[in-house]
């Protein structure tokens, strides 16, 4: 496991990598300069990120909100103080687990095994959700050609489904895709 400890002050990033220290196959980075930290991170590929911001400003905050937001990984971020905004804008930027004064070496590995669980359990829902878009898109684009079916050719519902399955079936492919057809000639013809 790489992890990629984020922290201008080498001695706070050190209670960190003591606190991971009973890790085994963990290689641990330490990244003290803040220029350049999106393309450090796509260089390090890290599993994990730390990152102790101690009392950081606004504008330092929304800096790593940003990177956070770009990699796609479980992200800890520790802060020595926060208000209601940073912690909902922690969220929405996906930090995994965003802690208020608890940078202490016993506290490390529960957090880190947090945030790498809250991150798995958010990908799952975002996962689900986009197969659920996918499929509502899907049967909105079936829709869509078995009514051109039953206006162009006068066909109820069901006849104009059995359509589109047996040209599916005739042709070796999905339903969508003959539906998706089917809508781009309509479309191509001059149908709305």
């Amino acid at each position: 496991m790489r992890i990629a400890i984020v922290d201008e002050s080498a001695a706070r990033a050190s209670i960190i990598e003591e606190g991971l220290s009973e890790l085994d196959d963990c290689e641990m980075i330490v990244i003290t300069e803040r220029r350049g930290l999106l393309a450090r991170m796509a260089q390090i590929d890290p599993d994990i990120v730390l990152m102790n911001l101690g009392n950081p400003s606004r504008d330092m905050l929304e800096e790593y909100f940003a990177v956070s937001r770009a990699l796609a990984r479980p992200i800890a971020m520790f802060v020595d103080e926060s208000d209601d905004d940073a912690i909902v804008a922690s969220v929405e930027a996906g930090v995994s687990s965003y802690v208020v004064d608890g940078l202490a070496a016993g506290r490390i590995r529960p957090i880190v095994d947090l945030a790498v669980t809250r991150f798995n359990a958010f990908s799952r829902l975002q996962n689900d959700l986009a197969e659920a878009r996918g499929k509502l898109a899907e049967r909105e684009l079936v829709d869509k050609a078995k009514r051109i079916l039953m206006q162009n050719k006068g066909l109820p519902e069901p006849k104009a489904y059995a359509e589109l399955r047996k040209a599916a079936m005739d042709q070796g492919k999905r339903i969508v895709n003959i539906a998706e057809a089917i809508v781009t000639a309509h479309e191509l013809m001059g149908g709305a």
